[in-house]
């Protein structure tokens, strides 16, 4: 995704405050009002949708330099937002009220840009979130997850790539088996190590049935 410059980020710093978030906190959950735009300096913002039967699929991640597409939607629409956003690490924002916000973008064709170039570029990732969830093979979803990610050991628990990926905890297990049984990973309660990164690669890349 296009990221925001630091000569942007040091400009809009002064029209807004800084906002300051612990590592799990919430920063919004469906039902809350858009007050304000945020863009990240520094940590991440996990953005997530749980349906009806209580299953949630992580959307993206708001990085330093990104802004969040559901905050802008929620501040454009002035309807609540329709997710949840977690802090991962400690998250420092710049805030721009939603007053300004709507100043800046009537006022400012470098603000509208920094928006809208974001908002397209959110869009876009979700569009691929909907085409993977589309393809029910999981278990190549996640071969390929696991295949971007074989620099160091991977802490995580089978329900975090659960969410992840949009799919049941015991859909998971399954495929961790099958590529532990292959020799391509190793698996320890909240960690996986990648053995074979082209093995998972070639698997990850057949077509979904």
């Amino acid at each position: 995704m296009t990221k925001s410059g630091p000569d942007e980020l040091h400009h809009y710093a002064a029209k807004g405050s800084l906002l300051e978030a612990p590592d799990g906190a919430c920063l919004f959950r469906p039902g809350d009002e858009g007050r304000a735009f945020l863009i990240v300096t520094s940590g991440a913002v996990r953005v997530e949708q749980t349906n009806s039967a209580g299953r949630t699929i992580v959307l993206y991640r708001v990085e330093a330099g990104d802004s969040c597409v559901l905050t802008t939607t929620s501040l454009l629409s002035r309807k609540p937002y329709a997710g949840y956003g977690y802090a991962e690490g400690d998250v420092s924002a710049i805030a721009i009220s939603a007053a300004q916000f709507r100043q800046l973008l009537a006022t400012d064709a470098r603000f509208q840009e920094l928006v809208f170039r974001s908002f397209a570029d959110r869009v876009g990732e979700l569009t691929d979130v909907i085409d993977e969830l589309l393809e029910h093979r999981t278990d190549l979803r996640l071969a390929r997850w696991l295949a971007e990610r074989d620099t160091a050991p991977i802490s995580t628990t089978q329900q975090a790539l659960a969410q992840e990926l949009g799919t049941a905890r015991e859909v998971v297990s399954r495929s961790l088996k099958l590529f532990e049984k292959r020799g391509w990973i190793s698996h320890s309660r909240g960690t996986i190590t990648v053995h074979d990164a082209p093995g998972l690669r070639a698997y990850g890349s057949q077509a979904g049935l």
